[in-house]
Parts: C-alpha cells; sequence; structure tokens
C-alpha cells in the first residue's frame, strides 16, 4: 500500500534520525513495597547530548498489548528516540499475576488490572526520575495497545497534570481523557468496536485534543511489530505526525 506524499517524507525523517542509534538498556527494577519485579527496557534518545536538568528532553512509556512483549513495540520506540523522547518499555503483566477478566462490565471486572499498571507506571515515574534528571517525568507521554492503552487511559485520567499526550492502539475499555491539557492520538483497528463512551463523540471531539483515526483493513492484534509491514509503517507515520504538531 503507497503511502502518501507527507508520510512519505515523514518516513524519510524517521529513517535518517535513527542513523544516529540509540542505547537500550534492558532491567528489571524491583518495587519493594509490592514485592514486584518490573522488567523494563529503556532506550535513549538520538543526540542525547542535547539533554540536560535546564533543557530538559521529553519520556514516553510504551504499556503493551495483553500477552504481547513489552519489547515488541521497536517501531514506537523508534520514532518516540528519533523525536528526542527517552522511552521505558514497561512489562505489566507478570508470571503470577492473575489472568485478565474475560467477563463484562469492563470498566468494573478489569480495573484492578488497570490499577496495578498504573501504581507500576507511578513507581517508575518516582524511580527513574531520580536515575534520568536530564529529562521529563512530568510532562508523559503514554504510549499503549490495547489493555496498555487503558492503563495508559486510566494514568492519564488520575494524573492529569503529569501527562501531556496519551497515544493508544485500539484500546476498547478505559475512556480516553476529555481534558483539553492532554493531547490524545488514538489508532483504530476495524475488526472490533470500542465500548460506549471510549471514545469521543463529535460534538467532544470539538472541544478537546483528540485525534481518532480509524485504519481500514487493520486487525487489533496485529498492531505490534509482528503486524504486517503496512500497518506498521501507518502507525509510525501517524505518531510522527502527532509528535510533530505536539
Amino acid at each position: 500500500m503507497p503511502l502518501p506524499f507527507k508520510y512519505f517524507v515523514s518516513f524519510c525523517f524517521l529513517i535518517v534520525s535513527v542513523t544516529a542509534s540509540s542505547a537500550t538498556n534492558s532491567e528489571v527494577i524491583v518495587d519493594k513495597a509490592r514485592d514486584r519485579a518490573i522488567p523494563i527496557s529503556i532506550s535513549l534518545p538520538a543526540y542525547n547530548e542535547h539533554c540536560s536538568q535546564q533543557t530538559k528532553c521529553p519520556v514516553a512509556f510504551i504499556s503493551a498489548g495483553y500477552g504481547i512483549a513489552h519489547t515488541d513495540y521497536q517501531f514506537a520506540v523508534d520514532v518516540f528516540t528519533a523525536k528526542g523522547y527517552l522511552s521505558i518499555a514497561v512489562a505489566h503483566e507478570l508470571k503470577n499475576d492473575p489472568a485478565l477478566n474475560s467477563n463484562p462490565p469492563y470498566m468494573a471486572t478489569r480495573i484492578e488490572n488497570w490499577h496495578r499498571g498504573v501504581v507500576t507506571l507511578k513507581f517508575l515515574v518516582e524511580k527513574l526520575s531520580a536515575k534520568y534528571p536530564a529529562y521529563d517525568f512530568s510532562h508523559l507521554t503514554l504510549f499503549g495497545h490495547s489493555n496498555g492503552g487503558d492503563i495508559s487511559a486510566l494514568y492519564a485520567a488520575i494524573y492529569p497534570n503529569e501527562v501531556s499526550n496519551v497515544i493508544t492502539l485500539d484500546h476498547r475499555r478505559m475512556l480516553l481523557p476529555r481534558n483539553k491539557n492532554i493531547r490524545v492520538l488514538t489508532l483504530r483497528g476495524s475488526d472490533y468496536p470500542a465500548d460506549r463512551d471510549v471514545l469521543l463523540n463529535s460534538r467532544e471531539l470539538v472541544q478537546y485534543p483528540v485525534t481518532q483515526i480509524l485504519i481500514a483493513k487493520s486487525r487489533h492484534n496485529d498492531m505490534y511489530d509482528g503486524g504486517p509491514n503496512w500497518l506498521v509503517e501507518r502507525m509510525s507515520q501517524e505518531i510522527i505526525q502527532f509528535l510533530q504538531n505536539s
């Protein structure tokens, strides 16, 4: 599927930018209060020498879809690091965690899972902000696919003053932020609908800085590195455009 010219230009920019390779570090951080060992993967931005305590660079947290590895969103990491972000991919689901509840209403039955994810993100913000003082952990960009998008949306609802951007890939359960200070991009798959009120109606879209894009012929379960090339490229381009306009 050929890309529109504006996407082609942005994609060329991305390819050039990531040639200045960013360092990636995988580690496990232990939340002693919860006896929880959290695997993360941290990628420094290209040209990170420009980041300092006086001129802090932005931070993006990546939350995977349920059952997908936190390291399987490299396309998003590449976009964020090329745009100067510290990128932190988080493994929310651990071996001994209870399975994600499959019974509706999901706003009630999955809130425990989402809240655990929010607590994990908040712990990492506090832990890593001290370790990486040249990065701005007070104005986060939250990226999440499916259940990871639900976690991201809930974090923005609980800590709205700490979030600047939310990007979700076909999350379907947690309501998107209705907040004039939080920019939102949600890319929608074409095979499953979102639950009622998750997305904004036409009146709300006029009021809030939210962009909702349906990607034709895309599938919910393909919205990660393992999806078809055309879809991975399309998602990359939409994220680039969103970040360029921020």
